[in-house]
């Protein structure tokens, strides 16, 4: 029996505070991110949510989803 197999996508992102600003205003549900591999991913707006700062979404960010392609974490790798 194999193990299940976790997914990663990497993004480096640069999105000032003031942007991060329509997270909170718009009501929107989800967030569309291309990764650094160039692939679209859809991501609850929930979970950016909690990695932005007074600087907006900035750094290197990590994507981990299950073999079904459920969320598991999404973490700042790097500054």
């Amino acid at each position: 029996m194999s193990k299940p197999r976790n997914h990663f996508y990497f993004f480096s992102l640069n999105v000032p505070y003031q942007k991060c600003q329509a997270l909170y205003d718009g009501g929107l549900p989800h967030a569309i991110l291309t990764s650094d591999s160039g692939q679209r991913v859809q991501i609850p707006v929930v979970r950016l949510k909690q990695c932005i700062n007074s600087n907006g979404l900035k750094g290197r960010y990590r994507l981990t989803v299950d073999e079904n392609h459920k969320f598991i974490e999404f973490v700042r790798v790097t500054t």
